[in-house]
């Protein structure tokens, strides 16, 4: 079983919109469908979770209505914390499926994961145990303690920004966060799963991401999406970016047509 455990319990508040950023239309849909969408058509993937603000579990249940997101089995209330709602989730899916199951954590607000980077993911999981996406940093990166000065640089090519989806064994993933729930300061500076693992010393493995899989969390973030469905939307009219692959599939079903 692969399941997809997305994540859209965040406030808003860097985005200063009124409404949390998972719910902003664009191209007429809320960002979450968009991120939603991507899972629902994906044929490796069996389940979908949700996980959003308590308040809004009847708004995303019509959502998923609405646009017919079949393979979405809960709509469950997040946590105190971003963490203490992806446990959440974890405990919800390990009621109704076994815990070898694979699970991609993935955040609502990341609606531009490609197709073959979550196919990576399943299969990174099935050979290696796990799987982070990544990409490499392009930009030097500076390591502050106190924000104002440099304590140091790593070597650039040794640098990598951390994405999502993040995947493992469903059980695995849960065990690793018992074990930090259990400590005094449970999540504290836990940003993702992989510092979960990392922290408890577990090797993880990473992938390769896509760069257009933004997190949309300011007002300029929504601009680069937009640019991003357009950019979307001119390769599906005019053939730009088109994979090899894609391209050979294209050119069959033409001499198809032309026979």
């Amino acid at each position: 079983m692969n399941i997809a455990m997305i994540f859209a319990g965040g406030s808003g508040v860097r985005m200063g919109a009124g409404i949390p950023k998972q719910f902003i239309e664009i191209n007429g849909k809320p960002i979450i469908i968009h991120t939603a969408q991507l899972f629902e058509f994906h044929k490796m993937i069996d389940k979908i979770y949700i996980s959003t603000l308590e308040d809004y579990i009847p708004y995303v249940e019509a959502l998923v209505q609405e646009y017919h997101l079949t393979k979405v089995a809960a709509v469950i209330p997040g946590g105190e914390t971003a963490q203490d709602s992806i446990y959440n989730g974890l405990i919800r899916a390990r009621q109704d499926n076994e815990g070898d199951s694979i699970v991609l954590l993935h955040d609502g607000v990341r609606p531009f994961v490609d197709y073959d980077v979550i196919s990576e993911n399943i299969k990174s999981v099935e050979s290696n145990g796990n799987a982070i996406t990544c990409t490499a940093c392009f930009e030097t990166i500076l390591l502050s303690k106190d924000g104002e000065s440099v304590d140091s640089v790593p070597y650039r090519k040794e640098t990598f920004a951390a994405q999502a989806p993040q995947s493992f064994r469903l059980q695995e993933i849960i065990d690793a966060h018992d074990k930090i729930r259990s400590t005094p300061t449970r999540y504290e500076n836990m940003v993702d799963q992989c510092t979960i693992c990392t922290t408890l010393g577990i090797p993880v493995h990473m992938i390769e991401g896509n760069r257009g899989n933004i997190k949309v969390t300011t007002p300029e973030d929504v601009y680069m999406f937009r640019a991003l469905m357009q950019y979307k939307e001119n390769e599906q009219a005019f053939g730009f970016g088109l994979t090899n692959g894609s391209r050979a599939k294209i050119n069959r079903f033409r001499k198809k047509d032309d026979e």
